[in-house]
């Protein structure tokens, strides 16, 4: 993604966050930038897919969008995620961020995600399942 992109998107993001809406302007340029990306994005924040696990004592987060096939791990400070979009596509550059990164980032924006609490000891198995490549 180049810096003109992440810009408008964090811009929006910021825009959202302060409002607590998506304008129709915003929707707008969003849709422009990702296309149908973005569709699924919406699509995945209107259904609630976001989910923020929050383990306790550590205070660690993790971030899952639930998926079509499976729950798929965010790692927004690395911009990363488990999807096979990820890896074929974005690695690759043919384009800026799979829906659920973008989802993700919505999400936490716009306050539109579920968190859950777990204890440290459930963090090891849950991210086995997690990070599992197949459904």
């Amino acid at each position: 993604m180049n810096n003109s992109e992440i810009d408008t998107l964090n811009d929006v993001c910021k825009k959202a966050k302060a409002t607590g809406i998506l304008s129709g302007d915003n929707l707008n340029v969003l849709y422009e930038l990702f296309g149908h990306r973005f569709s699924k994005a919406l699509d995945a924040l209107r259904e609630g897919r976001v989910k923020k696990y929050i383990f306790k004592p550590s205070s660690r987060v993790v971030w899952i969008v639930v998926g079509r096939e499976r729950d798929y791990l965010i790692m927004p400070e690395a911009a990363f995620c488990t999807c096979d979009d990820f890896y074929f596509r974005v690695l690759d550059r043919q384009v800026h961020m799979c829906y659920h990164l973008l989802t993700q980032k919505l999400a936490q924006n716009l306050g539109w995600f579920a968190t859950f609490e777990e204890t440290d000891d459930c963090y090891g198995m849950l991210m086995n399942e997690w990070k599992k490549a197949t459904p």
